[in-house]
């Protein structure tokens, strides 16, 4: 299969490339700007690809400009939408990936897709935004969202919590200055999320949302605990206001089973691994060379 991937370059992308070359597929990189309208219809032009993993946007919380979160996330991808649309001959499925962001802070744990969105924050509320925009072209392309929990690996930036702890435990700094301790997360293996995304594009249904989660959250205090044990260092963690989020979503865990139903059926499943697996890889790369901030 020919598949066009936006964000290629990024942290998911390149785990996409990578999983998805393994299982015999052809990756071609988007390399237009998604602000760029007419630019992006002569590439998708040329491509004719046979499916497309959108990645491409804005995937930092904590993001400065506001505007960019709805510049790239919902305009951008109401771009890369037309220009599908004009082909003679559409891809076989799109998938498009949003977040469990949209959810928001929620009493219901594990959420399922029916859960109403209730997003707290500009990224949230983009992903919606892209969500809701994607449905007026189901009627013309077969579309698919994931909405996945939050996930991790090697690779990913450090302005993400469990990179920036892998560092630091790398490194052995004496401390490490972090947000909110109590937050619940999913921290699932961003393997796991890509393969996810190729079983959607081959079994997934259109107009459908799946949620791409495995329903094991983790306070923040077990991933330093496994941290310490897979290095034997101790680290003095404190709390920065400065890194406190406002609107910060206390707890997302995921329910899986509609997307696990799915896959049943085809005789597909996704492997899950470990937590302090993906944790000491992450290590392995996280080498000593720059001081740690």
């Amino acid at each position: 299969m020919r598949i066009l991937v936006t964000g290629a370059d990024g942290f998911t992308g390149r785990t996409f490339d990578t999983r998805a070359r393994e299982a015999g597929h052809e990756l071609v990189p988007l390399r237009s700007n998604l602000k760029d309208a007419e630019g992006l219809r002569r590439e998708v032009g040329e491509i004719h690809p046979d499916a497309v993993v959108h990645l491409a946007g804005i995937a930092f919380v904590a993001h400065a400009n506001d505007d960019a979160f709805y510049a790239v996330n919902v305009v951008g991808t109401t771009n890369l939408l037309d220009a599908l649309a004009r082909l003679p001959v559409p891809p076989s499925m799109i998938l498009l990936a949003s977040s469990a962001n949209v959810y928001g802070n929620c009493k219901q744990s594990p959420i399922a897709e029916t859960q109403a969105p209730a997003p707290v924050n500009h990224y949230g509320m983009s992903k919606l935004a892209m969500e809701y925009m994607a449905r007026t072209y189901m009627d013309r392309l077969r579309l698919v969202i994931a909405r996945p929990f939050n996930y991790t690996g090697p690779g990913q930036d450090v302005n993400f919590l469990i990179p920036k702890l892998a560092k630091h435990f790398a490194h052995q700094a004496p401390t490490i200055a972090l947000g909110n301790l109590h937050v619940e997360r999913e921290f699932n293996d961003v393997r796991t999320v890509c393969d996810a995304y190729l079983s959607l594009l081959a079994h997934g249904e259109p107009g459908q949302t799946y949620n791409v989660c495995s329903g094991r959250p983790y306070n923040l205090q077990h991933v330093v605990d496994l941290f310490e044990r897979l290095t034997g260092h101790t680290i003095n963690v404190s709390v920065n206001p400065e890194f406190v989020r406002p609107n910060e979503v206390h707890r997302l865990c995921g329910d899986p089973s509609k997307l696990v139903a799915l896959l049943e059926k085809v005789g597909v499943h996704l492997g899950v691994p470990p937590l302090e697996e993906t944790l000491r890889r992450m290590l392995t790369v996280a080498v000593p060379r720059d001081p740690v901030t």
